[in-house]
């Protein structure tokens, strides 16, 4: 079984009211990446990640681009502890 990894992302600019947490969702599924993604109270977007290497390194830069409203700044990654998330989430 290939190594798991988990990665944070906070992904400023753009990105509250245009789908982005919803988009996030439909990527990470389509890469069977684990974990959630949510809104923060500072405009940004707050995702944590958890799969395979490559799958994770697609998912970080389809989150540089993101659904077609949004613009994306920045995105500030740290790696964390693998968790036994059971399947990606969109958290309110």
């Amino acid at each position: 079984m290939p190594a798991q990894k988990r990665i944070e992302l906070v992904i400023t600019g753009k990105v509250q009211g245009v789908g982005y947490r919803y988009s996030v969702k439909l990527k990470a599924d389509s890469l069977g990446i684990r974990g959630y993604v949510m809104n923060q109270h500072d405009g940004s977007v707050f995702a944590t990640a958890q799969g395979e290497i490559s799958e994770l390194n697609n998912f970080v830069k389809w989150c540089y681009i993101g659904p077609q409203e949004a613009l994306v700044r920045d995105i500030k990654k740290t790696f964390g502890t693998v968790k036994d998330f059971r399947e990606f989430s969109v958290l309110y």
